[in-house]
């Protein structure tokens, strides 16, 4: 793991321009003249700007340092200074990569110099790139494996693109930076990983994949991503459960704190990110052109809330008994972030960004967001829609129930996204959040990929097995299957295959890690499986599928 003394991370790539990239780095030490050296024999430099991270922190359940228990170094959630160094390099020729190192000099006066790697701006249109596609890291066991595997299958990539859920806790600095179990976000797309996975009671260490220090990361907003309501009294783990409708926090707010502490916010992750930005939507929503590719990048997702209906459970369904006449510890369901219905901001954004000439010419139009439009996971269900609050009550006048509803026709995903995307011509919607690899295709030819069983996967609900829900539900929940209609594609090229011999149409294994390339210059999508347990085996490419040429 990382001193103090040195760098946090490895320098990576944000945010390229046609002639600029963005290079990033962290430290835990202010320090002064941090400095990219970039070109031949390191003769050019840029100077980096530097910002204090505003809401990273560490607590009780924190694996930091010499923390490996519960409470052993941190008693109480405390705030943790990293400070965020980004230089922009200029002067860049598209498709030609140069050699840079970054440095750091402490308060000591000794300069802490990184390794060197290599840069390049965006892509010029007509070259052919790889783009990694991958999401739900949140240091699952078989995140660094996944990443190590995908390196050494493809080599250098052009890009990644990741679909929400980098993390469990936002801000929980250990989580992006230098978790001591070695599987942090940066430490395994950076190769520097060192996580050891357990199979058959044989120990492999993983390093993941050096990717992001020579390809830049676009990245949407999964619900790992969403800090809920703002304390240093309470756990991380709870902050981060304990997200609230804006609008309920703009009526119940505290004159002493702001809306934004007493609802939910995504302060960690804009502050480490350089994202492109919409006028509408800042890092949020927004849309880039990077080589053939304009990728538009949507804001969908809701908090997620446990599956039981007891009086003891704060969920999907229903309110905890305790809280009935307490409306300030509600969770108000599985309510949205941000709006996307018909008309709303985010979706009047949509509209003009698939209008656009930038869209219009492209040659693939790719969009991105983290919940499922369809999935066979679980997390598909209940419909991405505003919670219906049905309240009951007591003969006098007493709350006796809070239940919530999600009416499936109201799902904003399938009746106002998807008709707008497709009409638009995308080809393909890429997503995460249920942990698991399936993909379908509508009847006009967009395809729809999930492939977030990545680090761990949550199961397939497909056949004899049914999702969490309650008893006496009704048609608007679905137990098993896609509840929104298509059926999964069967891999193309080498399934797995079921306790009855027949190809399965998913992949969600705690075993067996997935990941997929967008390779441009083919057209495909192809996607890949490395089984964990044998840890000397091939990486299988399962599946690969064409985008389709518009003319």
């Amino acid at each position: 793991m990382k001193s103090a003394g040195e760098l946090l991370t490895d320098p990576f790539l944000q945010f390229p321009a046609s002639n600029l990239v963005q290079v990033v780095w962290f430290t835990e030490f202010a320090g002064s003249r941090h400095t990219v050296a970039y070109g031949e024999n390191l003769q050019q430099s840029a100077i980096a700007t530097t910002t204090k991270l505003s809401r990273t922190r560490e607590d009780q359940k924190s694996r930091v340092g010499k923390q490996t228990a519960d409470a052993q170094v941190y008693k109480q959630t405390t705030m943790r200074d990293i400070w965020r160094h980004q230089a922009t390099v200029t002067g860049l020729t598209p498709n030609t990569r140069v050699p840079y190192r970054v440095s750091s000099v402490r308060e000591d006066g000794k300069t802490i110099n990184s390794k060197q790697f290599t840069l390049a701006p965006t892509p010029a249109p007509g070259t052919p790139i790889q783009i990694l596609l991958t999401s739900d890291h949140q240091l699952k066991p078989m995140t660094s494996a996944n990443l190590q595997k995908a390196a050494e299958s493809v080599g250098q990539v052009d890009a990644v693109l990741f679909a929400g859920d980098m993390v469990n806790v936002p801000d929980r600095a250990s989580e992006w930076f230098d978790d001591n179990r070695g599987g942090a976000l940066f430490p395994a797309l950076q190769g520097r990983a060192k996580f050891e996975l357990e199979k058959n009671g044989v120990g492999t260490i993983y390093k993941g994949g050096e990717f992001l220090q020579h390809a830049p990361m676009f990245a949407t907003i999964g619900n790992h991503e969403v800090m809920g309501r703002f304390s240093m009294d309470s756990s991380l783990d709870d902050q981060f459960s304990d997200a609230f409708p804006r609008l309920d926090a703009q009526e119940l707010k505290s004159t002493k704190t702001s809306v934004k502490d007493n609802s939910f916010n995504t302060d960690t992750y804009e502050e480490i990110f350089s994202l492109p930005q919409s006028n509408e939507g800042g890092k949020k929503y927004y849309a880039v052109t990077f080589g053939d590719v304009r990728l538009v990048v949507l804001y969908i997702t809701n908090v997620w809330r446990p599956w039981g209906i007891d009086p003891k459970t704060k969920g999907k369904f229903s309110e905890r008994e305790q809280d009935l006449n307490d409306p300030i510890n509600w969770g108000y369901g599985q309510h949205i972030f941000e709006p996307i219905a018909k008309g709303s901001t985010q979706y009047k954004w949509l509209e003009e960004e698939l209008n656009s000439q930038d869209f219009k010419e492209s040659k693939y139009k790719i969009v991105m967001f983290h919940h499922p439009p369809h999935s066979l996971g679980e997390n598909i269900v209940p419909a991405y829609t505003d919670p219906l609050q049905v309240r009951e009550n007591n003969a006098d006048g007493s709350i006796k129930a809070v239940r919530y509803e999600y009416p499936k026709q109201a799902d904003y995903i399938i009746r106002d996204v998807v008709p707008l995307l497709e009409t638009a011509g995308v080809q393909l919607v890429f997503y995460g959040h249920s942990h698991l690899w399936n993909r379908f295709i509508s009847q006009k030819g967009m395809h729809f990929l999930e492939t977030s069983n990545v680090g761990n996967s949550y199961g397939a609900f497909i056949g004899d097995k049914k999702r969490s829900l309650p008893s006496n539900f009704g048609s608007d929940y679905a137990v098993t299957g896609n509840p929104n209609g298509l059926e999964p594609i069967v891999p193309a090229i080498a399934p797995l295959v079921g306790e009855d011999g027949q190809p399965l149409p998913y992949v969600a294994s705690n075993d067996i890690t997935v990941f997929s390339i967008l390779d441009t210059g083919a057209g495909t999508v192809s996607s890949y499986r490395f089984d964990t347990r044998e840890p000397e085996s091939q990486v299988v490419k399962f599946d690969e599928f064409r985008l389709r040429q518009h003319i």
